[in-house]
C-alpha cells in the first residue's frame, strides 16, 4: 500500500513540474515571433544558372588567341570527343606559366557573323563555349587537365582561355509584361542569332543582339522584345486582297449569291459605289510605328559590338530579326 502511494506521489510531482515548464514555454512563445526558415523577400535568385551562364557563347569582334589548345586525350585511341570526367592534354606547361589548379574555359570559334537584320555590318566571330577544365598535372611544355563540366562534346583543337567568374543578374520582381507598351525612345537593336541556330526561341533560351559595349549596354539591362505590327511571321501572310471568301467556283450562277454577302468587304464610296476596300488600303491609313510586344530579355554578357541575352518572358514565339529596346 505504501509503495503504491509513494508511486502516485512521485507521479503527481512529476506532472506538476511538467505543467509549470509547459506554461512557462507557452508564455514565452506567446510574445515571440516564429522563426523564419526561408525569407522570400530577401531571397536572392539569379536569372540564369549553369549552362546559361558559362555556356551561353558570345560574338567577339577582337582577335581570338589560338595558341592554347587541346592536343590530346587519355583515351584518344577509343574516342575522338571528350566530355565531363575525361582527361585531356593541353599544349602549354610550366614554361608558359600554367599551374596545378588553374581552371580554363574551352571555346570553339565558329564563323564570322554578318546578319541581314543588323546595319552594323560585321559583328565579329561567334564563339561557342564548350565547358571547363582544371589542370591537375603540369610538365615543361604540356599539361594534363580534367574536364570539370561540359556543355557539349570537346574536340581536339578546341581553344582554352582563363576562366572568368561570371555572375548572372539577380532576379527582381518585374511588372506584368505589357504587350501593348508604346516605344520609350531609348536605344533599339535586333536579335541577330540564337544559340544552337534556333529560328524560334522562348523563355530561358539564349540569343545574341547587335548592341554591345560601344552602345553602352551593361550586364543586367532589361530589354523589351517587339516587332512591327503585322510583321515577322515565320509563314507568309495572306495577300492584302484576300479579305473575304471568294464567290468564284460555283457550278451554278443562279445560287452563288452576290457582293452583298455578310462576309464581303465594304465598298470605298460613301454611297457604296466605289471599289472594294482591301486590307492593305485600310492599314495604310493607320499611324506609323504600331508594334507588337512579344517578350523581354536580360543581358548576361557584353562584348564589343554585341551582347548575349537570356529570354526571361515571352507572350508568343520570338525569333531572330525581332527588335529590342532598352527599358
Amino acid at each position: 500500500m505504501i509503495n503504491r502511494k509513494f508511486k502516485a506521489k512521485i507521479f503527481g510531482i512529476t506532472f506538476l513540474v511538467f505543467s509549470i515548464l509547459a506554461g512557462a514555454v507557452s508564455a514565452q512563445n506567446k510574445d515571440s515571433k516564429p522563426t523564419t526558415v526561408f525569407n522570400q523577400e530577401t531571397r536572392k535568385m539569379s536569372v540564369a544558372e549553369r549552362n546559361n551562364v558559362y555556356c551561353a557563347g558570345y560574338i567577339q569582334n577582337s582577335p581570338i588567341d589560338t595558341s592554347f589548345e587541346i592536343v590530346g586525350a587519355d583515351e584518344e585511341r577509343q574516342q575522338q570527343i571528350m566530355s565531363q570526367g575525361d582527361f585531356i592534354y593541353i599544349n602549354k606547361g610550366v614554361s608558359s606559366g600554367v599551374k596545378v589548379g588553374d581552371v580554363y574555359s574551352v571555346i570553339r570559334p565558329k564563323d564570322k557573323v554578318k546578319s541581314k537584320f543588323s546595319n552594323k555590318g560585321k559583328l565579329g566571330v561567334y564563339v561557342q563555349e564548350v565547358g571547363l577544365v582544371e589542370v591537375f598535372r603540369v610538365r615543361q611544355d604540356v599539361s594534363i587537365a580534367k574536364v570539370k563540366t561540359s556543355c557539349d562534346n570537346m574536340m581536339y583543337g578546341d581553344l582554352l582561355k582563363p576562366w572568368e567568374n561570371r555572375k548572372a543578374p539577380t532576379y527582381n520582381k518585374r511588372p506584368a509584361l505589357d504587350t501593348f507598351a508604346e516605344p520609350n525612345g531609348k536605344l533599339t537593336g535586333r536579335i541577330v542569332l540564337a544559340r544552337d541556330a534556333r529560328e524560334e526561341v522562348s523563355r530561358d533560351q539564349i540569343v545574341y543582339i547587335d548592341l554591345g559595349a560601344e552602345d553602352n549596354v551593361q550586364t543586367g539591362d532589361y530589354l523589351t522584345i517587339y516587332r512591327p505590327l503585322g510583321k515577322g511571321g515565320i509563314f507568309e501572310s495572306y495577300s492584302p486582297d484576300d479579305v473575304s471568301p471568294s464567290s468564284d467556283g460555283y457550278q451554278s450562277e443562279a445560287y452563288k449569291g452576290d457582293k452583298t454577302s455578310i462576309m464581303a468587304a465594304r465598298r470605298s464610296g460613301a454611297n457604296a459605289e466605289g471599289p472594294v476596300v482591301t486590307s492593305g488600303q485600310a492599314k495604310s491609313r493607320r499611324p506609323v510605328g504600331l508594334r507588337k510586344v512579344v517578350g523581354e530579355m536580360v543581358i548576361l554578357n557584353v562584348k564589343e559590338r554585341t551582347a548575349t541575352a537570356l529570354i526571361t518572358r515571352n507572350a508568343q514565339e520570338i525569333h531572330t530579326g525581332d527588335m529590342v529596346e532598352i527599358q
